[in-house]
Formats: C-alpha cells, structure tokens, sequence
C-alpha cells in the first residue's frame, strides 16, 4: 500500500514540473508585451513614389488655338502633365510634325482641311475631338459695305482646298457666284458655275490675306489670321458665317497615341464650361464653342 501511494505522489511530483516548463516556455518578452509589437521594433510604411510628370508636346496656330491651350496649362499641370506648345503660322508644318511624331497633338484645322491633307499626303491623322468654330469672314480696307463692291473687282481666297471651297461657299451664298453644288465641301474655282460681274478670283495663302487688304476689293480670311491682324469679325467683316457652319477646328492626333491618357485629358480640359466662358468672353463671338 505503501509502495503505492509513493508511485502515485512521484507521478503527481512529476506532472507538476512539466506544468512549470510549459508555463515558463510562454513567458517570452514577446508575451509580456504589451505595445502588442514582437518586441519593440516597428514596421514603418514607405510612401509610393510621385509619378514623373508626362510632357505633351502640342502644335497650335497663335490666335486662338494657342491662346486657349494656355488657359488648360494649370489644370493639366495638376493631373501630372505639363503642356508644350509650339505655334506654328502655317497649315502644313503641324500635320508634317504630328505624323512625324515630334507632336503628340496639334489643335489648328478643321475637319475637311485634316481629310483634305490626309488625302493630299497619304497621311492617317485622325480627329480627336471638336472644340470650337471661328465664323469665316469677308473683309475689306476700302468698303463699308458689300454693296460697294464693284464689277470685275478682284477677290483674294485661300489657296489651300478646304479653305479655297469654304471661301467659295460663302461668296456663293451672299450671291457673288453660283457654284456646282454636287461638289460640296471640295468645290474649287473650276466649279464655279456662274460669275456674272466677272469678279477675279485671287488664291493666296491663308496667312497673308490681312496683309494684301489694300490690294483686292474684299477677301475671305480665316478667322485666326484675322484676329492676329487685330481684326474683330463680329465688327469688322462684311459677312461672316454663321454659327451652323460646320468647320469646327479640332484636336487631331495619330491613330497609334489618340486614346493616350495625357491626350483624353487635354480634351477633357477643353471641354468645360470653364474653357467655354474663356472663349465667349475674350472673343465675344469671333470664335464659338462647338463641344456643348
């Protein structure tokens, strides 16, 4: 009996030590932490990098094309893309650099000017999206009224197919000459159909129409070239378009960049009521917004 009871008491003495160790095993510093961290070291979080600014390289006629990319510059500075413009005075350079890819962008034409060029070169330049129309204008230094205008007076247009046909049109539609309609936007003077008071039509480049002012009757000048020569359309044409007219001056791109982020922004950028009131207040009707 004896002997029993002393392998029961051994057992128990025996037990009780490996309760001990198992107790001592968990008492870690670990365990008696109470900032709930192993040990005392702390995990830091690393913030990401900023992203690098992206560079958009933009080719924009000065007048109004630039002027309105300018007004953007801070909103696209604030979505990590900084605007280059390079302004350009004429229509072929622009088209030449975006296919060429030393532009990402260009904002100077309208839509029959970009097929025109397109069909011209055997270029695939594609619209982007509208922005705005500037109302083509007839000007004169030496009239006051188209009434004035004499027989056989002579006529200068834009030399270049789209705007040589939109000048066309305009004259057509004040009665000056009857045009071949089935020609539409690429009419040229060969489909002129009629010139009863035999005016002479002059072709010259679209940029230097301001300047030969005071050697033809009237002449068709492209809004931006007008505003450059500090003519107002709304006061100083003798006719202009309408706001229907259907040369909305565009942001073209390349097929392979145009659904690029940074170029989706930039129009986003153009297309608010912020770039809206900007254009209606500081051209006061010689360019329209056409993205509403």
């Amino acid at each position: 009996m004896k002997k029993s009871l002393f392998i029961v008491f051994a057992l128990v003495l025996v037990l009780a030590g490996c309760g001990q160790k198992g107790t001592g095993s968990t008492n870690t510093p670990a365990a008696n932490d109470t900032t709930g961290g192993a040990g005392n070291t702390q995990i830091e979080k690393k913030e990401e990098p900023a992203a690098e600014p992206i560079t958009l390289k933009v080719g924009a006629s000065p007048v109004p094309h630039a002027e309105i990319l300018e007004s953007v510059i801070p909103v696209l500075k604030e979505q990590g893309i900084n605007l280059e413009i390079s302004e350009f005075t004429d229509y072929v350079l622009p088209n030449v650099q975006l296919y060429e890819k030393q532009l990402d962008v260009n904002f100077f034409q309208h839509v029959p000017y970009l097929d025109q060029f397109n069909k011209d070169k055997n270029y695939d330049l594609v619209q982007v999206a509208g922005v705005h129309v500037e109302p083509f204008g007839v000007y004169s230094s030496k009239l006051k009224s188209i009434d004035e205008l004499q027989d056989g007076a002579k006529i200068a247009i834009p030399n270049d197919p789209s705007n040589g046909g939109r000048a066309l049109l305009l004259l057509a539609q004040h009665g000056l000459i009857t045009l071949d309609e089935s020609k539409g936007v690429e009419v040229t003077v060969a489909d002129i159909k009629d010139n009863p008071r035999s005016f002479e039509i002059v072709e010259l480049e679209a940029a230097t129409l301001p300047r030969v002012l005071d050697e033809v009757a009237i002449a068709t000048i492209n809004t931006n070239y007008a505003l450059e020569a500090g003519l107002n359309p709304t006061e100083d044409a003798l006719f202009i378009e309408d706001k229907d007219s259907p040369y909305v001056n565009i942001v073209a791109a390349r097929p392979d960049n145009k659904d690029s982020e940074a170029i989706q922004k930039l129009v986003a950028a153009l297309q608010t009521p912020e770039v809206e009131k900007f254009i209606n207040e500081k051209y006061k009707g010689a360019v329209v917004p056409a993205f509403k």
